[in-house]
């Protein structure tokens, strides 16, 4: 939640996913209009609320339908049966404001302004970095850089996994911003020091670190993915409220390490600065301007890559982040706007 702000084919999902296209634009709208997407055995039901916009109901579904791929090709799954995505047109133009709740099995909340072009949806980040959310339990307030870092580190890699995102893009972006999340003067460790860099950043550097370590000490052959989804599949979504030394040690039992348990330990109380130049190098990751070189001589290249990779569904075929069906274009009485 950043405030102002990453198969077995049903037969007949093509012509419904087309009958969908034909809705005509969502504008000057007398009621909300809510439409339903099944993503493998999870429903997704999106209430588009009422008032004048670019793009149509059907460009924003299909925002919604990519941004639910890239969640549940990283998890395999998608993390909740049921959520509730409210969208609420604002002045002006680019997604803003998303939220995400636990009640009612799981509610995000997601402002999209009136000019904003069909092309800036295709290209967000933001209700994915939302969706993520759902798949790790509620933490207390000293522990929200955990949620935030999850987000903002597995938003990425998701997109990349679900084709809708190129790796370099994702090393460009990571190379400029992860400096963010070290620690400043006064800095008293992640439990205790809640600045924005180090809540969002820091929560990402310490996944950034988690993953390589756990590949490091794997062989490659595990990293924070099968962490993640080992705490989702013990039943730890969004609606539960859990500690997070437990979060840990289940995460690290799927990971078969203790890397995650360990690295809390060092960081909640103390700050740790990362040494990120050599990381980067031991990587293979070398910036120029805008962009990155890649070595693939580099001692932990294969981990780099092993990072992106898609990881294996626990279905075959990949049949959770196909989806089942859409139905579309159900009125709803009433204005929400109130949300």
């Amino acid at each position: 939640m950043i405030p102002g702000a990453r198969a077995r084919g049903f037969a007949k999902s093509g012509i419904l996913w087309a009958l969908l296209l034909v809705f005509t634009r969502v504008s000057a709208l007398a009621s909300d209009m809510t439409s339903t997407l099944l993503i493998g055995g999870s429903k997704i039901d999106v209430t588009i609320e009422s008032g004048e916009m670019k793009v149509s109901q059907a460009e924003l579904m299909q925002w919604v339908k990519s941004a639910a791929e890239a969640v549940a090709s990283y998890y395999g799954r998608y993390p909740v049966p049921h959520v509730r995505i409210h969208i609420i047109p604002v002045d002006g133009s680019g997604i803003r404001h998303g939220q995400t709740f636990g009640y009612e099995g799981g509610l995000i909340k997601i402002r999209v302004g009136a000019q904003t072009p069909a092309a800036e949806l295709a290209n967000d980040w933001m209700l994915t970095h939302e969706m993520v959310h759902l798949s790790f339990p509620s933490m207390s307030d000293e522990h929200h850089w955990i949620e935030e870092g999850i987000a903002v580190y597995v938003e990425p890699i998701a997109r990349i996994q679900a084709k809708q995102m190129n790796a370099e893009q994702m090393w460009v972006d990571l190379v400029r911003d992860m400096p963010k999340g070290q620690p400043q003067t006064g800095d008293k460790g992640l439990d205790h020091t809640h600045t924005w860099g180090r809540t969002y950043w820091g929560g990402a550097l310490f996944c950034f670190v988690a993953d390589v370590e756990i590949r490091k000490q794997t062989h490659n052959k595990k990293g924070l993915q099968d962490a993640l989804r080992g705490i989702l599949d013990a039943g730890g979504g969004i609606t539960h409220d859990w500690e997070l030394s437990e979060a840990l040690r289940i995460g690290d039992r799927a990971a078969g390490t203790t890397v995650l348990s360990d690295l809390y330990a060092k960081w909640k109380d103390q700050a740790v600065e990362v040494d990120l130049t050599s990381m980067w190098k031991a990587l293979g990751i070398a910036a120029e301007g805008k962009r990155i070189r890649v070595a693939e001589d580099a001692p932990l290249s294969a981990v780099r890559r092993g990072i992106t990779a898609p990881s294996p569904s626990k279905e075959s075929s990949s049949p959770a982040i196909m989806p089942s069906a859409v139905f579309a274009g159900r009125a709803v009485a009433g204005s929400r706007r109130a949300l």
